[in-house]
């Protein structure tokens, strides 16, 4: 298994260190509903979600989700997380969040690999239209 990484958590009401699960096989990101609260504010869905959970024949519905930043070596990185009440993990970065961003999994190293370029071109280019 991958190990977890700690990264730092940023919201509207603080920030965090907390244990992220790089998880390829999960498609959104969440964050526990124990954690969450400290950092952001949450935002209801209009319609709530429900996803099928890791055993096949187990639903859980989601209400809420989240805008955070979070830190990678000194990266800025920013994405949804959606809220789930008893998570295992204190967050999971799910596969839309790993797209995004070009990140991958070495899992040779067990390391993170992520292009800086990547959020330094989204940075240049929000400057670019001001």
């Amino acid at each position: 298994m991958f190990p977890r990484w700690p990264l730092r958590f940023e919201g509207s009401k603080g920030e965090k260190i907390l244990y992220a699960l790089f998880d390829s096989g999960a498609t959104y990101s969440c964050i526990n509903d124990d954690v969450v609260e400290e950092l952001e504010n949450l935002t209801p869905l209009h319609t709530p979600m429900k996803m099928i959970t890791a055993s096949a024949s187990v639903f859980m519905e989601i209400n809420f989700r989240v805008a955070l930043d979070f830190y990678h070596e000194d990266i800025r990185l920013t994405d949804e997380f959606y809220v789930i009440p008893n998570l295992s993990e204190q967050v999971i970065i799910g596969a839309s969040t790993m797209q995004k961003w070009k990140i991958k999994l070495d899992f040779e190293h067990d390391t993170i690999v992520l292009d800086p370029g990547v959020a330094k071109a989204i940075l240049v280019n929000l400057i670019a239209v001001k």
